[in-house]
């Protein structure tokens, strides 16, 4: 299992400080401990995995084009997608709630973002555990009680 810790004087640590799990937070070392597997509080009863795979059906298209430029234009080849159900201050807004009538508002940025935010201290080992792009979307999730990565397979093409 990869983790991943964020710096816990970093703005946008500040602000997952108010959403973060207390089983996410190492506060003895100062740094938010992110898992890279798909965690088992997702499934408490259904309250998230639930809602972000009804809307992932909506976005699937849009996110997995929207990684497809990233990765072709050269920006990266790790697309991240935070998500969250109020606004946060991490990539750029590319689907907000009301605009597909959503549960979540979802932001695109990479790698590259969490590493110049100091929000991914080994970079070698994120890459290591990523999933093909092509394949899944790497969502990274901001709730008050759950924020983690999650990575979803994109629905089968027809």
């Amino acid at each position: 299992m990869l983790s991943l810790f964020f710096d816990f004087g970093s703005p946008l640590a500040l602000l997952l400080s108010n959403f973060a799990s207390p089983s996410l937070l190492n506060f003895n070392t100062g740094y938010y401990l992110c898992s890279m597997q798909n965690d088992p509080e997702l499934n408490q009863n259904g309250k998230y995995l639930g809602t972000i795979t009804k809307d992932f059906v909506v976005v699937a298209d849009t996110l997995k084009e929207a990684a497809y430029q990233v990765k072709k234009r050269g920006f990266s080849e790790f697309p991240i997608f935070p998500i969250a159900k109020t606004e946060i201050p991490i990539g750029q807004k590319l689907i907000g709630k009301e605009d597909m009538a959503v549960n979540w508002n979802y932001y695109i940025t990479y790698i590259d973002e969490f590493v110049q935010r100091q929000l991914i201290e080994n970079e070698e080992a994120f890459k290591q555990a990523y999933k093909n792009p092509d394949e899944f979307c790497c969502l990274f999730v901001v709730e008050p009680d759950f924020t983690n990565f999650l990575f979803v397979p994109y629905p089968e093409e027809e």
